[in-house]
Protein backbone atom coordinates (compact mmCIF):
# COMPACT_ATOMS: atom_id res chain seq x y z
CA UNK A 1 0.00 0.00 0.00
CA UNK A 2 0.98 3.63 -0.49
CA UNK A 3 0.03 6.45 1.87
CA UNK A 4 -1.59 9.56 0.46
CA UNK A 5 -0.75 12.94 1.94
CA UNK A 6 -3.78 12.68 4.22
CA UNK A 7 -2.52 9.39 5.64
CA UNK A 8 -5.10 7.28 3.81
CA UNK A 9 -3.60 4.07 2.46
CA UNK A 10 -4.07 3.52 -1.27
CA UNK A 11 -4.49 -0.19 -2.05
CA UNK A 12 -2.94 -1.83 -5.07
CA UNK A 13 -6.32 -2.22 -6.73
CA UNK A 14 -9.96 -1.49 -5.88
CA UNK A 15 -12.90 -3.79 -6.68
CA UNK A 16 -16.68 -3.87 -6.12
CA UNK A 17 -15.94 -5.35 -2.71
CA UNK A 18 -14.61 -1.94 -1.58
CA UNK A 19 -18.03 -0.59 -0.69
CA UNK A 20 -19.43 -0.46 -4.21
CA UNK A 21 -22.79 -1.78 -3.01
CA UNK A 22 -23.27 1.51 -1.14
CA UNK A 23 -22.26 3.82 -3.95
CA UNK A 24 -25.55 3.92 -5.84
CA UNK A 25 -27.50 4.87 -2.72
CA UNK A 26 -25.07 7.66 -1.83
CA UNK A 27 -24.44 9.03 -5.29
CA UNK A 28 -27.90 10.01 -6.48
CA UNK A 29 -28.00 12.61 -9.23
CA UNK A 30 -26.41 16.02 -9.83
CA UNK A 31 -28.48 18.80 -8.30
CA UNK A 32 -30.04 16.49 -5.70
CA UNK A 33 -29.19 16.16 -2.00
CA UNK A 34 -26.52 15.40 -0.78
CA UNK A 35 -25.00 16.80 -4.00
CA UNK A 36 -22.09 14.36 -4.23
CA UNK A 37 -22.25 14.66 -8.01
CA UNK A 38 -22.61 18.44 -8.19
CA UNK A 39 -24.95 21.17 -7.00
CA UNK A 40 -26.67 21.83 -10.33
CA UNK A 41 -28.62 19.28 -12.39
CA UNK A 42 -26.93 20.49 -15.59
CA UNK A 43 -23.48 21.46 -14.22
CA UNK A 44 -21.09 22.31 -17.10
CA UNK A 45 -23.57 21.21 -19.77
CA UNK A 46 -25.56 24.26 -18.67
CA UNK A 47 -22.60 26.62 -18.42
CA UNK A 48 -18.92 26.38 -17.60
CA UNK A 49 -17.41 27.36 -14.28
CA UNK A 50 -16.45 31.03 -13.89
CA UNK A 51 -12.92 31.54 -15.17
CA UNK A 52 -11.63 34.02 -12.61
CA UNK A 53 -7.91 34.88 -12.80
CA UNK A 54 -6.60 36.43 -9.56
CA UNK A 55 -4.80 39.65 -10.42
CA UNK A 56 -3.70 42.98 -9.01
CA UNK A 57 -0.40 44.80 -8.63
CA UNK A 58 1.15 48.24 -8.36
CA UNK A 59 -1.40 51.01 -8.89
CA UNK A 60 -5.12 50.96 -9.53
CA UNK A 61 -4.48 52.12 -13.09
CA UNK A 62 -2.09 49.26 -13.90
CA UNK A 63 -4.40 46.69 -12.33
CA UNK A 64 -7.34 48.14 -14.26
CA UNK A 65 -5.39 47.61 -17.48
CA UNK A 66 -4.66 43.98 -16.50
CA UNK A 67 -8.38 43.34 -15.77
CA UNK A 68 -9.39 44.72 -19.14
CA UNK A 69 -6.73 42.57 -20.80
CA UNK A 70 -8.00 39.44 -19.04
CA UNK A 71 -11.63 40.18 -19.89
CA UNK A 72 -10.60 40.66 -23.53
CA UNK A 73 -8.86 37.25 -23.40
CA UNK A 74 -12.06 35.51 -22.31
CA UNK A 75 -11.95 35.68 -18.52
CA UNK A 76 -15.51 35.55 -17.19
CA UNK A 77 -15.08 37.09 -13.71
CA UNK A 78 -12.71 39.44 -11.92
CA UNK A 79 -10.60 38.46 -8.91
CA UNK A 80 -8.77 41.24 -7.07
CA UNK A 81 -5.46 40.86 -5.22
CA UNK A 82 -4.65 43.61 -2.72
CA UNK A 83 -1.22 44.59 -1.42
CA UNK A 84 -0.23 43.89 2.18
CA UNK A 85 -0.81 47.43 3.50
CA UNK A 86 -4.37 47.30 2.18
CA UNK A 87 -4.87 43.87 3.72
CA UNK A 88 -3.58 44.99 7.12
CA UNK A 89 -5.26 48.37 7.36
CA UNK A 90 -2.54 50.86 6.44
CA UNK A 91 -2.64 53.66 3.90
CA UNK A 92 0.10 53.67 1.27
CA UNK A 93 1.86 56.59 2.96
CA UNK A 94 2.05 54.91 6.39
CA UNK A 95 5.49 54.06 7.74
CA UNK A 96 4.39 50.42 8.10
CA UNK A 97 3.59 50.31 4.36
CA UNK A 98 7.05 51.26 3.15
CA UNK A 99 8.53 48.67 0.83
CA UNK A 100 5.22 46.84 0.34
CA UNK A 101 3.04 49.22 -1.66
CA UNK A 102 1.72 47.49 -4.78
CA UNK A 103 4.08 44.51 -4.39
CA UNK A 104 1.75 41.50 -3.97
CA UNK A 105 -1.44 43.19 -5.06
CA UNK A 106 -2.98 46.53 -5.87
CA UNK A 107 -2.72 49.44 -3.42
CA UNK A 108 -6.14 50.78 -2.39
CA UNK A 109 -6.36 53.55 0.21
CA UNK A 110 -9.52 55.46 -0.73
CA UNK A 111 -12.67 55.64 -2.80
CA UNK A 112 -10.68 57.49 -5.46
CA UNK A 113 -8.35 54.48 -5.79
CA UNK A 114 -11.34 52.13 -6.07
CA UNK A 115 -12.92 54.33 -8.74
CA UNK A 116 -9.73 54.14 -10.77
CA UNK A 117 -9.46 50.39 -10.25
CA UNK A 118 -12.85 49.78 -11.86
CA UNK A 119 -12.86 52.64 -14.35
CA UNK A 120 -14.65 51.50 -17.51
CA UNK A 121 -15.73 48.20 -15.92
CA UNK A 122 -19.51 48.14 -15.27
CA UNK A 123 -19.92 46.63 -11.80
CA UNK A 124 -23.60 45.95 -12.42
CA UNK A 125 -22.63 43.47 -15.15
CA UNK A 126 -19.44 41.76 -13.92
CA UNK A 127 -18.90 39.36 -11.02
CA UNK A 128 -15.99 40.36 -8.79
CA UNK A 129 -14.16 38.37 -6.12
CA UNK A 130 -12.03 40.27 -3.62
CA UNK A 131 -9.42 38.40 -1.59
CA UNK A 132 -9.53 40.51 1.55
CA UNK A 133 -10.15 39.60 5.18
CA UNK A 134 -9.31 41.93 8.07
CA UNK A 135 -10.37 44.98 6.01
CA UNK A 136 -13.14 43.18 4.12
CA UNK A 137 -15.89 45.47 5.44
CA UNK A 138 -14.04 48.54 4.12
CA UNK A 139 -13.31 47.07 0.68
CA UNK A 140 -16.90 45.87 0.31
CA UNK A 141 -18.11 49.36 1.26
CA UNK A 142 -15.74 50.86 -1.32
CA UNK A 143 -17.06 48.48 -3.98
CA UNK A 144 -20.67 49.34 -3.16
CA UNK A 145 -19.85 53.06 -3.22
CA UNK A 146 -18.26 52.78 -6.68
CA UNK A 147 -21.22 50.76 -7.96
CA UNK A 148 -23.63 53.42 -6.68
CA UNK A 149 -21.61 56.15 -8.40
CA UNK A 150 -21.79 54.13 -11.63
CA UNK A 151 -25.58 54.01 -11.27
CA UNK A 152 -25.73 50.24 -10.69
CA UNK A 153 -28.55 48.61 -8.72
CA UNK A 154 -26.73 47.36 -5.62
CA UNK A 155 -29.33 44.61 -5.17
CA UNK A 156 -27.97 43.10 -8.39
CA UNK A 157 -24.26 43.22 -7.52
CA UNK A 158 -22.59 39.82 -7.88
CA UNK A 159 -19.34 38.71 -6.35
CA UNK A 160 -17.56 37.62 -3.22
CA UNK A 161 -15.52 39.12 -0.42
CA UNK A 162 -13.30 36.57 1.31
CA UNK A 163 -13.95 37.85 4.87
CA UNK A 164 -12.66 34.65 6.54
CA UNK A 165 -10.78 36.03 9.52
CA UNK A 166 -10.49 32.78 11.48
CA UNK A 167 -8.12 31.21 8.98
CA UNK A 168 -5.89 34.28 9.35
CA UNK A 169 -5.23 33.29 12.97
CA UNK A 170 -4.63 29.70 11.85
CA UNK A 171 -2.50 29.98 8.76
CA UNK A 172 -2.01 33.36 7.14
CA UNK A 173 -1.50 36.18 9.62
CA UNK A 174 -3.10 39.26 8.01
CA UNK A 175 -5.31 40.00 11.00
CA UNK A 176 -5.63 43.40 12.68
CA UNK A 177 -8.03 43.14 15.59
CA UNK A 178 -8.47 40.49 18.29
CA UNK A 179 -10.75 37.53 17.45
CA UNK A 180 -13.95 38.78 19.12
CA UNK A 181 -14.24 42.16 17.30
CA UNK A 182 -12.94 40.50 14.14
CA UNK A 183 -15.79 37.99 14.31
CA UNK A 184 -18.18 40.89 14.85
CA UNK A 185 -17.00 42.54 11.64
CA UNK A 186 -17.18 39.29 9.69
CA UNK A 187 -20.71 38.64 10.92
CA UNK A 188 -21.74 42.25 10.23
CA UNK A 189 -20.88 41.66 6.57
CA UNK A 190 -22.91 38.43 6.42
CA UNK A 191 -25.91 40.11 8.05
CA UNK A 192 -25.61 43.23 5.86
CA UNK A 193 -25.43 41.21 2.64
CA UNK A 194 -28.39 39.02 3.62
CA UNK A 195 -30.45 42.20 3.87
CA UNK A 196 -28.91 44.57 1.32
CA UNK A 197 -26.86 42.58 -1.24
CA UNK A 198 -28.83 39.38 -1.92
CA UNK A 199 -26.66 38.29 -4.87
CA UNK A 200 -23.35 38.86 -3.09
CA UNK A 201 -21.34 36.16 -1.27
CA UNK A 202 -20.46 37.83 2.05
CA UNK A 203 -17.79 35.29 2.97
CA UNK A 204 -15.57 32.78 1.21
CA UNK A 205 -14.61 30.33 3.93
CA UNK A 206 -11.14 29.29 2.97
CA UNK A 207 -9.42 25.96 3.11
CA UNK A 208 -6.88 27.13 0.53
CA UNK A 209 -4.55 28.88 2.96
CA UNK A 210 -4.94 26.13 5.55
CA UNK A 211 -3.82 23.58 2.98
CA UNK A 212 -1.01 25.77 1.66
CA UNK A 213 0.30 26.01 5.25
CA UNK A 214 0.77 22.23 5.26
CA UNK A 215 -2.62 20.68 6.08
CA UNK A 216 -3.75 17.44 4.45
CA UNK A 217 -6.83 17.10 2.25
CA UNK A 218 -8.82 15.79 5.23
CA UNK A 219 -7.64 18.63 7.48
CA UNK A 220 -8.44 21.21 4.79
CA UNK A 221 -12.08 20.13 4.73
CA UNK A 222 -12.41 19.60 8.49
CA UNK A 223 -10.83 22.88 9.60
CA UNK A 224 -12.66 24.88 6.95
CA UNK A 225 -16.01 23.47 8.03
CA UNK A 226 -15.17 24.01 11.70
CA UNK A 227 -14.65 27.69 10.89
CA UNK A 228 -17.85 27.72 8.85
CA UNK A 229 -19.81 26.36 11.80
CA UNK A 230 -18.41 29.20 13.93
CA UNK A 231 -19.61 31.80 11.41
CA UNK A 232 -23.02 30.16 11.11
CA UNK A 233 -23.48 30.12 14.88
CA UNK A 234 -22.46 33.78 15.14
CA UNK A 235 -24.92 34.78 12.42
CA UNK A 236 -27.75 32.74 13.92
CA UNK A 237 -27.14 34.63 17.16
CA UNK A 238 -28.07 37.82 15.26
CA UNK A 239 -31.61 36.47 14.87
CA UNK A 240 -31.35 35.28 11.27
CA UNK A 241 -32.40 31.76 10.32
CA UNK A 242 -30.05 29.40 8.50
CA UNK A 243 -32.11 29.75 5.31
CA UNK A 244 -31.80 33.56 5.49
CA UNK A 245 -28.08 33.51 4.76
CA UNK A 246 -26.72 30.02 4.02
CA UNK A 247 -27.47 30.29 0.27
CA UNK A 248 -24.98 33.20 0.17
CA UNK A 249 -22.13 31.36 1.91
CA UNK A 250 -19.28 30.34 -0.37
CA UNK A 251 -16.05 28.39 0.06
CA UNK A 252 -12.52 28.45 -1.32
CA UNK A 253 -10.42 25.31 -1.74
CA UNK A 254 -7.10 24.40 -3.28
CA UNK A 255 -6.44 21.82 -5.98
CA UNK A 256 -3.13 20.12 -5.27
CA UNK A 257 -1.17 17.48 -7.13
CA UNK A 258 -2.71 14.18 -5.98
CA UNK A 259 -5.22 14.17 -8.82
CA UNK A 260 -7.69 11.53 -7.62
CA UNK A 261 -7.49 12.47 -3.95
CA UNK A 262 -8.38 16.06 -4.85
CA UNK A 263 -11.40 14.99 -6.90
CA UNK A 264 -12.58 12.81 -4.01
CA UNK A 265 -11.99 15.67 -1.56
CA UNK A 266 -14.31 18.01 -3.46
CA UNK A 267 -17.02 15.37 -3.69
CA UNK A 268 -16.70 14.49 0.01
CA UNK A 269 -16.81 18.17 0.99
CA UNK A 270 -19.98 18.77 -0.98
CA UNK A 271 -21.72 15.81 0.65
CA UNK A 272 -20.49 16.56 4.16
CA UNK A 273 -21.54 20.23 4.03
CA UNK A 274 -25.03 19.31 2.79
CA UNK A 275 -25.47 16.90 5.66
CA UNK A 276 -24.13 19.33 8.26
CA UNK A 277 -26.42 22.16 7.19
CA UNK A 278 -29.47 19.93 7.02
CA UNK A 279 -28.91 17.75 10.08
CA UNK A 280 -27.19 20.20 12.44
CA UNK A 281 -28.82 23.49 11.51
CA UNK A 282 -32.17 22.31 10.18
CA UNK A 283 -32.01 24.02 6.79
CA UNK A 284 -35.11 23.62 4.65
CA UNK A 285 -33.97 25.24 1.39
CA UNK A 286 -31.95 23.11 -1.00
CA UNK A 287 -29.87 26.21 -1.81
CA UNK A 288 -28.77 26.38 1.84
CA UNK A 289 -27.26 22.90 1.61
CA UNK A 290 -25.32 23.47 -1.61
CA UNK A 291 -21.55 23.82 -1.22
CA UNK A 292 -20.58 26.51 -3.71
CA UNK A 293 -16.83 26.86 -4.00
CA UNK A 294 -14.03 28.58 -5.86
CA UNK A 295 -10.82 26.64 -6.50
CA UNK A 296 -7.28 27.84 -7.04
CA UNK A 297 -4.47 25.63 -8.21
CA UNK A 298 -1.77 25.16 -5.60
CA UNK A 299 0.71 27.96 -5.13
CA UNK A 300 2.78 25.70 -2.89
CA UNK A 301 3.26 23.23 -5.76
CA UNK A 302 4.91 25.85 -7.99
CA UNK A 303 8.68 25.56 -8.17
CA UNK A 304 11.25 28.24 -8.92
CA UNK A 305 13.39 25.47 -10.41
CA UNK A 306 12.38 24.65 -14.00
CA UNK A 307 9.32 26.93 -13.77
CA UNK A 308 7.87 25.79 -17.11
CA UNK A 309 7.08 22.47 -15.35
CA UNK A 310 4.46 24.47 -13.46
CA UNK A 311 2.34 24.66 -16.62
CA UNK A 312 1.86 20.89 -16.40
CA UNK A 313 1.21 20.97 -12.66
CA UNK A 314 -1.41 23.68 -13.06
CA UNK A 315 -3.18 21.76 -15.84
CA UNK A 316 -3.40 18.61 -13.69
CA UNK A 317 -4.71 20.56 -10.70
CA UNK A 318 -7.21 22.51 -12.79
CA UNK A 319 -8.56 19.29 -14.29
CA UNK A 320 -9.03 17.87 -10.79
CA UNK A 321 -11.03 20.96 -9.82
CA UNK A 322 -13.26 20.63 -12.86
CA UNK A 323 -13.84 16.91 -12.36
CA UNK A 324 -14.53 17.74 -8.71
CA UNK A 325 -17.32 20.14 -9.70
CA UNK A 326 -15.97 23.61 -8.88
CA UNK A 327 -18.09 26.70 -9.56
CA UNK A 328 -15.16 29.01 -10.17
CA UNK A 329 -11.46 28.50 -10.93
CA UNK A 330 -8.18 30.39 -10.90
CA UNK A 331 -5.19 28.79 -12.59
CA UNK A 332 -1.74 29.85 -11.40
CA UNK A 333 0.81 31.24 -13.81
CA UNK A 334 4.01 29.25 -14.25
CA UNK A 335 6.32 32.09 -13.16
CA UNK A 336 4.59 32.91 -9.84
CA UNK A 337 7.31 31.21 -7.78
CA UNK A 338 9.63 33.90 -9.11
CA UNK A 339 7.55 37.08 -9.46
CA UNK A 340 4.12 38.44 -10.26
CA UNK A 341 2.89 36.89 -13.51
CA UNK A 342 3.57 38.46 -16.88
CA UNK A 343 0.85 38.89 -19.51
CA UNK A 344 2.28 35.89 -21.39
CA UNK A 345 2.20 33.57 -18.39
CA UNK A 346 -1.25 34.64 -17.26
CA UNK A 347 -2.57 34.07 -20.77
CA UNK A 348 -1.23 30.49 -20.69
CA UNK A 349 -2.92 30.00 -17.32
CA UNK A 350 -6.26 31.21 -18.67
CA UNK A 351 -5.88 29.18 -21.87
CA UNK A 352 -5.41 26.09 -19.66
CA UNK A 353 -8.95 26.53 -18.37
CA UNK A 354 -10.31 27.22 -21.84
CA UNK A 355 -8.67 24.12 -23.30
CA UNK A 356 -10.12 21.96 -20.51
CA UNK A 357 -13.56 23.49 -21.12
CA UNK A 358 -13.62 23.30 -24.89
CA UNK A 359 -11.19 20.58 -25.97
CA UNK A 360 -10.73 17.92 -23.27
CA UNK A 361 -14.21 16.37 -23.47
CA UNK A 362 -14.60 16.16 -19.68
CA UNK A 363 -17.54 18.58 -19.78
CA UNK A 364 -19.57 16.45 -22.19
CA UNK A 365 -21.23 14.57 -19.34
CA UNK A 366 -21.78 15.41 -15.68
CA UNK A 367 -19.49 13.86 -13.05
CA UNK A 368 -17.75 11.45 -15.44
CA UNK A 369 -15.58 10.09 -12.60
CA UNK A 370 -18.58 8.74 -10.65
CA UNK A 371 -18.53 5.03 -9.89
CA UNK A 372 -14.75 4.68 -9.86
CA UNK A 373 -14.13 2.14 -7.10
CA UNK A 374 -11.10 4.06 -5.90
CA UNK A 375 -12.61 7.55 -6.05
CA UNK A 376 -15.85 6.52 -4.35
CA UNK A 377 -13.98 4.66 -1.62
CA UNK A 378 -11.70 7.66 -1.14
CA UNK A 379 -14.68 10.03 -1.05
CA UNK A 380 -16.22 7.99 1.77
CA UNK A 381 -12.93 7.82 3.68
CA UNK A 382 -12.26 11.56 3.46
CA UNK A 383 -15.77 12.37 4.67
CA UNK A 384 -15.46 9.96 7.59
CA UNK A 385 -12.08 11.31 8.69
CA UNK A 386 -13.19 14.93 8.35
CA UNK A 387 -16.20 14.19 10.59
CA UNK A 388 -13.86 12.73 13.20
CA UNK A 389 -11.87 15.99 13.24
CA UNK A 390 -15.09 18.01 13.55
CA UNK A 391 -16.09 15.91 16.55
CA UNK A 392 -12.70 16.62 18.20
CA UNK A 393 -13.05 20.35 17.59
CA UNK A 394 -16.61 20.32 18.91
CA UNK A 395 -15.35 18.76 22.15
CA UNK A 396 -12.79 21.58 22.44
CA UNK A 397 -15.63 24.11 22.28
CA UNK A 398 -15.63 24.92 18.57
CA UNK A 399 -13.19 26.42 16.09
CA UNK A 400 -12.46 29.61 18.04
CA UNK A 401 -11.57 27.68 21.19
CA UNK A 402 -9.53 25.18 19.15
CA UNK A 403 -7.61 28.06 17.54
CA UNK A 404 -6.95 29.71 20.90
CA UNK A 405 -5.75 26.37 22.29
CA UNK A 406 -3.35 25.97 19.36
CA UNK A 407 -4.88 22.63 18.36
CA UNK A 408 -5.46 23.41 14.68
CA UNK A 409 -2.08 25.06 14.17
CA UNK A 410 -0.27 22.11 15.79
CA UNK A 411 -2.09 19.63 13.56
CA UNK A 412 -1.12 21.60 10.45
CA UNK A 413 2.49 21.95 11.56
CA UNK A 414 2.75 18.20 12.12
CA UNK A 415 1.44 17.51 8.62
CA UNK A 416 3.75 20.10 7.08
CA UNK A 417 6.75 18.55 8.84
CA UNK A 418 5.88 15.07 7.57
CA UNK A 419 5.57 16.36 4.00
CA UNK A 420 8.91 18.19 4.14
CA UNK A 421 10.63 15.15 5.61
CA UNK A 422 9.34 13.06 2.69
CA UNK A 423 10.68 15.59 0.17
CA UNK A 424 14.08 15.77 1.85
CA UNK A 425 14.38 11.97 2.02
CA UNK A 426 13.13 11.66 -1.59
CA UNK A 427 10.27 9.44 -0.44
CA UNK A 428 8.24 12.06 -2.29
CA UNK A 429 9.68 13.13 -5.65
CA UNK A 430 9.26 16.73 -6.77
CA UNK A 431 10.45 16.92 -10.35
CA UNK A 432 13.19 19.48 -10.85
CA UNK A 433 13.67 19.95 -7.10
CA UNK A 434 14.91 16.69 -5.58
CA UNK A 435 15.08 14.59 -8.76
CA UNK A 436 15.63 15.31 -12.47
CA UNK A 437 17.37 18.56 -11.63
CA UNK A 438 19.32 20.89 -13.90
CA UNK A 439 21.72 23.75 -13.25
CA UNK A 440 20.43 26.00 -16.05
CA UNK A 441 18.99 29.20 -14.54
CA UNK A 442 15.62 30.54 -15.69
CA UNK A 443 16.17 33.20 -18.35
CA UNK A 444 12.59 34.26 -19.02
CA UNK A 445 11.09 37.72 -18.62
CA UNK A 446 9.77 38.63 -15.17
CA UNK A 447 7.36 41.38 -14.16
CA UNK A 448 8.80 44.01 -11.84
CA UNK A 449 6.80 46.65 -9.97
CA UNK A 450 8.01 50.21 -10.57
CA UNK A 451 9.41 51.51 -7.23
CA UNK A 452 7.78 54.88 -7.96
CA UNK A 453 4.35 53.37 -7.27
CA UNK A 454 4.51 54.38 -3.60
CA UNK A 455 5.54 57.94 -4.44
CA UNK A 456 2.58 58.29 -6.79
CA UNK A 457 0.21 56.83 -4.19
CA UNK A 458 1.48 59.19 -1.48
CA UNK A 459 0.99 62.19 -3.77
CA UNK A 460 -2.59 61.12 -4.54
CA UNK A 461 -3.40 60.64 -0.87
CA UNK A 462 -2.03 64.04 0.08
CA UNK A 463 -4.06 65.64 -2.69
CA UNK A 464 -7.22 63.81 -1.59
CA UNK A 465 -6.87 64.91 2.03
CA UNK A 466 -6.44 68.52 0.90
CA UNK A 467 -9.46 68.49 -1.45
CA UNK A 468 -12.11 66.53 0.48
CA UNK A 469 -14.64 67.96 2.95
CA UNK A 470 -12.65 67.15 6.07
CA UNK A 471 -15.45 68.16 8.43
CA UNK A 472 -17.72 65.61 6.76
CA UNK A 473 -14.97 62.99 6.86
CA UNK A 474 -14.27 63.52 10.56
CA UNK A 475 -17.98 63.42 11.34
CA UNK A 476 -18.28 60.03 9.62
CA UNK A 477 -15.25 58.68 11.51
CA UNK A 478 -16.69 59.92 14.82
CA UNK A 479 -19.98 58.16 14.03
CA UNK A 480 -18.06 54.96 13.30
CA UNK A 481 -16.23 55.24 16.63
CA UNK A 482 -19.55 55.61 18.45
CA UNK A 483 -21.04 52.65 16.58
CA UNK A 484 -17.99 50.50 17.43
CA UNK A 485 -18.62 51.19 21.11
CA UNK A 486 -22.13 49.78 20.76
CA UNK A 487 -23.51 46.61 19.22
CA UNK A 488 -25.06 47.81 15.97
CA UNK A 489 -24.00 46.56 12.55
CA UNK A 490 -20.95 48.59 11.48
CA UNK A 491 -21.42 48.31 7.71
CA UNK A 492 -23.64 51.44 7.33
CA UNK A 493 -21.17 53.53 9.33
CA UNK A 494 -18.20 52.21 7.30
CA UNK A 495 -20.07 52.93 4.05
CA UNK A 496 -20.67 56.50 5.21
CA UNK A 497 -16.94 56.83 5.95
CA UNK A 498 -15.78 55.69 2.52
CA UNK A 499 -18.37 57.86 0.79
CA UNK A 500 -16.94 60.84 2.71
CA UNK A 501 -13.51 59.86 1.31
CA UNK A 502 -12.10 58.72 4.63
CA UNK A 503 -9.10 56.53 3.87
CA UNK A 504 -8.74 52.86 4.71
CA UNK A 505 -6.02 53.68 7.24
CA UNK A 506 -8.16 56.31 8.97
CA UNK A 507 -11.07 53.90 9.28
CA UNK A 508 -8.83 51.13 10.64
CA UNK A 509 -7.14 53.51 13.08
CA UNK A 510 -10.56 54.50 14.42
CA UNK A 511 -11.40 50.82 14.96
CA UNK A 512 -7.95 50.08 16.41
CA UNK A 513 -8.59 52.69 19.09
CA UNK A 514 -11.77 50.86 20.13
CA UNK A 515 -10.87 47.22 19.48
CA UNK A 516 -7.11 47.14 20.02
CA UNK A 517 -4.71 45.07 17.92
CA UNK A 518 -4.07 41.33 18.05
CA UNK A 519 -0.53 40.14 18.62
CA UNK A 520 0.09 36.49 17.82
CA UNK A 521 2.45 34.17 19.64
CA UNK A 522 6.00 35.48 19.66
CA UNK A 523 4.93 38.99 18.64
CA UNK A 524 5.44 42.08 20.79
Amino acid sequence: MRNLGSGIEAKRVYTPDDGAQNYAAQLGFPGAYPFTRGIQPTMYRGRFWTMRQYAGYASADESNARYKYLLAQGQTGLSVAFDLPTQTGYDSDAAMAEGEVGKVGVAISSLEDMERLFDGIPLGKVSTSMTINATAAILLALYVAVAKKQGADTKQLRGTVQNDILKEYIARGTYIFPPVPSMRLATDIIEFCARELPNWNPISISGYHIREAGATAVQEIAFTFANAIEYVNATLARGLTIDDFAPQLSFFFVAQMDFLEEIAKFRAARRLWARLVKERFGAQKAQSMMLRFHTQTAGVSLTAQQPQNNIVRTAIEALAAVLGGTQSLHTNSYDEALALPTEESVQIALRTQQIIAHESGVTNTIDPIAGSYYVENLTNEIETRAREYLDKIEKLGGALKAIEAGFITREIQESAWKFQREVESKARVVVGVNEFTTTTPYAGKMLRVDPRVRDDQVARLQSLRARRDNARTQGALNALRDAARGTSNLMPAILACVESYATLGEICDTLRQEFGEYRGAGMF
